[in-house]
């Protein structure tokens, strides 16, 4: 369970979405499920989760031209969660830099 969330999602879409609507976007483990998630949250940073929405992101084909020829490969698949958290609640992914 210490390894549920790999990391935040820091995007300018993200970013705004964690003014508007008190959201905020994590990459989790692929096994992890919604309540794993809510704990894994509510006890790094302190906070009481309102809600939590998952989404599978599949891997693209990608190609590329070299010398050799062409190299065919794929990205990897991994799981996203918006974290949705309680009215007045704020996460500060910027207080260790």
């Amino acid at each position: 369970m210490a390894n549920v969330l790999i990391r935040p999602i820091i995007t300018e879409k993200m970013t705004a979405m964690g003014e508007k609507f008190n959201r905020y976007g994590f990459i989790t483990e692929r096994t992890a499920n919604k309540l794993e998630i809510r704990k894994a949250v509510e006890r790094m940073y302190g906070v009481t989760v309102a809600s939590v929405n998952t989404m599978t992101i599949a891997g693209k084909l990608r190609s590329r031209y070299t010398k050799s020829g062409v190299i065919k490969g794929q990205t990897k698949s991994y799981k996203k969660a918006v974290v949705t958290l309680a009215e007045g609640e704020v996460i500060d992914f910027y207080s260790n830099i």
